[in-house]
């Protein structure tokens, strides 16, 4: 059995392509010229340049490799930006390459028994704010940020131009070992600051990665699931604040000063980060898109439709997730 996954470089596509291998599938782990190979070392890991931006040269590679290989199994498209410089980067990256890899595959006649697209919970936006209640797979999509609108928006277009069965899959919060963003919290926790966007506490959701990873595979894997879409978190709702206190407790602080920013300074916050990054041609994690995410108050979920159809269950709660994560970041110098 054969997979390809694209994004393999990224936080989230190395360890698919690590539970991928440790269910005995030929792997293929789709990069760019310039990622980094770091944690795509293993022998078994076979690497894949798509030429994305050459929708002919895509086509050529699909065809000979479906001549001397056959099709793949399965393929998991990852690849996709969080931020950018340029907006339109959004579309171009995250919906504009989904279709034309999708209509290379088809074209190619590298036919996969399925497609999996990772979107994001930011395709639906968030929650309502005054019934707090959780985000539901059958809910409209109403993103607000540039980022959630690039992922709905590849998702219609998988739908209209794909012709093999597909599986869209929108996880939540994710983190574990060697995720940068999460890290950033938990390095001002470390120094005994919590500074938290909004004044009223926000409802979040997370998924450990590597329960992630399995879920998606037990997804593709099963007829049951063909054409679905799923949520994916470790089926619990939490505030911003306990979030904070786990990590607290994980790095034995006994004193941390918690600051509620009001959304006003938050927002001017990410202006100026974004702005700075203009200058320096850097894409700053703040941003006026990632202020959408910070400023609603409902990021809860609900995941139990991949529960029903799969059977997965979440093998880590936040608190062994984080304690795991934490781990890895002292193991690689990350915390000091």
């Amino acid at each position: 059995m054969k997979v390809l996954i694209t994004g393999a470089s990224g936080f989230i596509g190395r360890h698919l392509v690590q539970e991928a291998l440790n269910r005995g599938y030929d792997t293929w782990a789709g990069i760019r010229s310039n990622s980094s190979r770091n944690g795509l070392d293993d022998s078994r890991i076979r690497l894949i340049n798509l030429q994305y931006e050459q929708p002919n040269a895509l086509l050529r590679q699909l065809q000979e490799f479906a001549d001397k290989q056959g099709p793949w199994d399965y393929v998991i498209h990852n690849a996709g930006i969080t931020k950018s410089l340029i907006p339109a980067n959004f579309m171009h990256i995250n919906a504009e390459l989904a279709k034309r890899l999708a209509q290379a595959l088809a074209g190619s006649g590298c036919h996969p028994s399925r497609f999996a697209l990772m979107s994001s919970l930011g395709a639906f936006g968030p929650g309502n704010p005054q019934t707090m209640a959780p985000i539901r797979a059958g809910d409209p999509q109403l993103p607000d940020s540039l980022y959630g609108k690039s992922k709905k928006e590849a998702e219609r277009i998988l739908n209209k131009v794909a012709t093999f069965p597909l599986n869209i899959f929108y996880p939540t919060g994710v983190y574990g070992p060697a995720d940068p963003d999460y890290f950033a919290e938990i390095r001002s926790i470390r120094r005994g600051l919590d500074l938290t966007a909004g004044l009223r506490p926000q409802q979040i959701s997370f998924i450990y990665v590597k329960d992630l990873a399995r879920a998606v595979f037990m997804a593709i894997e099963s007829q049951i699931s063909v054409g679905k879409r799923y949520i994916i978190s470790d089926g619990v709702t939490r505030t911003d604040e306990e979030f904070a206190n786990i990590i607290r407790e994980l790095l034995n602080k006994k004193h941390l000063l918690r600051i509620r920013m009001p959304l006003a300074i938050v927002r001017l916050a990410c202006q100026i980060a974004e702005l700075s990054g203009k200058i320096q041609q850097k894409a700053a994690t703040l941003n006026s898109d990632k202020y959408l995410i910070l400023k609603a108050r409902n990021w809860a979920c609900d995941s139990s439709d991949i529960l029903r159809d799969t059977g997965f269950t979440p093998a880590y709660d936040l608190r062994k997730g984080l304690e795991e994560t934490i781990e890895w970041y002292r193991a690689q110098g990350w915390l000091r």
